[in-house]
């Protein structure tokens, strides 16, 4: 079963996607389950998970009504105002609504915030604990600047499920390797409830040149800090679109892990998606 874990759609004229301007305007159009289909169907991939694209609860609703209609999708990643009073109750309307059962995890652009502490804020904090008591995932969406904070909240919270997003963003093109993997290290004495994504690594990369010699160093110490059980793939659709498309980055991946047993492949591949989003895979045959 091969699931890829973080793939998105929009509607560039109904949110806010200021980003998709200059090196990315190519992508900035509708894209759909449409869309993605025939790349999932030509790299042999089973299921997905949806995640939020802006700061939208209305767009989480559409996204849980989407994945019941959807053969393919096996989870949401979806977005509310953690900073808000009544935070329990709007993740307890998602869940009880059409497709709530697809709401898999959170995620809020925490890279994006002013305040690279925000993470710690009582009143964040107070919606950490929120999806922890649904049972949800919290996804980190980061950048270097943003891992120390994370750090702290991942001890805070030991029992809340996290997974750090696009690995953290490293500046791949600019040969950020050492700054970011000092960073990343004290999180491997947190992986029984942290997990990490290799995904969007090509978009911080080179673009128009990178290859597998780019990217290897990287994948090769996310495994190393987290463990095959702890890291999944994800193929940041559409944006990966930019950088080589969907086939390119995931014949990459596969080559990079190639010498690996097939348990790992498996579980890099799949099995990591599934046990830390808890994903109901007989649904994909809905």
């Amino acid at each position: 079963m091969l699931i890829d874990a973080h793939q998105h759609f929009w509607n560039p004229d109904r949110g806010d996607y200021g980003w998709l301007s200059g090196p990315f305007a190519p992508i900035r159009r509708i894209f759909t389950p449409d869309d993605l289909s025939p790349e999932l169907a030509a790299n042999g991939v089973n299921a997905t998970v949806l995640v939020q694209t802006w700061s939208s609860v209305d767009e989480t609703r559409a996204f849980l009504t989407l994945a019941s209609a959807t053969p393919f999708i096996a989870g949401v990643v979806g977005w509310v105002d953690l900073t808000a009073a009544n935070v329990a109750d709007v993740i307890a309307e998602l869940k009880a609504g059409q497709g709530g059962t697809y709401l898999v995890g959170i995620r809020h652009q925490v890279h994006d915030e002013p305040d690279a502490d925000w993470l710690l804020r009582p009143d964040v904090r107070r919606g950490l604990q929120a999806v922890a008591d649904h049972g949800l995932v919290y996804d980190l969406l980061l950048k270097p600047r943003e891992l120390p904070a994370a750090l702290k909240t991942v001890q805070a919270f030991p029992h809340l499920r996290f997974v750090i997003d696009h690995i953290a963003k490293p500046d791949i093109r600019g040969h950020g390797f050492s700054a970011w993997a000092e960073l990343m290290a004290p999180f491997a004495a947190e992986r029984g409830h942290v997990w990490c994504k290799l995904s969007g690594m090509v978009t911080e990369a080179d673009w128009e040149n990178w290859t597998l010699v780019d990217l290897q160093p990287y994948i090769d110490e996310v495994l190393r800090l987290f463990g095959p059980s702890r890291v999944l793939y994800g193929s940041d659709w559409p944006v990966c679109r930019v950088a080589g498309g969907y086939t390119k980055w995931l014949a990459a991946l596969k080559q990079a892990i190639a010498a690996r047993t097939a348990i790992e492949h498996a579980q890099i591949l799949g099995g990591s998606a599934q046990e830390l989003y808890r994903l109901s895979l007989s649904d994909i045959a809905k």
